[in-house]
């Protein structure tokens, strides 16, 4: 996901000068990488930073969806990979956890009421979609985005 200057400055509610000073603390600590896009300077995640993988860890797991996967994956059947979709997959907060779980052998009514369960404690709609193993490779489209969140 990128943003820019003011974009963030409005979906934060604060001044532009504020969230620049910020952006580039971030961005000479080497977690956020800048571009020019035409007259704006576009940012986003540096994936290469060495502590990417554990920022994106612990934002995973203040959104809720850490709690979701390791509770439903323990009980529910034979479950191999578990990809977020949408927004969440771009970084984008969202009220919708759009998961695909790829696996089998799943109990749906034991399945579908974790997933109540879920949303629940988590305050967001989860939206599963579960596909045989064997479809995993042409269910998603290369335009995608998406994103590996669990992996027996």
């Amino acid at each position: 996901m990128k943003a820019y200057l003011r974009g963030l400055a409005d979906e934060f509610g604060e001044s532009t000068n504020a969230i620049r000073l910020e952006l580039n603390h971030l961005e000479e600590a080497g977690l956020l990488c800048a571009e020019s896009e035409g007259n704006k300077k576009v940012y986003q995640a540096n994936p290469r930073h060495p502590l990417f993988g554990d920022i994106r860890s612990l934002v995973l797991k203040h959104s809720g969806i850490t709690q979701v996967i390791e509770g439903v994956v323990e009980r529910v059947g034979d479950i191999s990979r578990v990809w977020v979709r949408g927004d969440f997959a771009v970084g984008i907060d969202s009220n919708l956890i759009d998961l695909v779980i790829v696996g089998e052998n799943i109990d749906m009514d034991y399945f579908n009421s974790l997933v109540k369960k879920a949303e629940d404690l988590i305050k967001r709609k989860i939206h599963c979609t579960i596909i045989f193993p064997e479809k995993e490779t042409n269910y998603f489209t290369p335009e995608e985005k998406r994103l590996l969140i669990w992996k027996k």
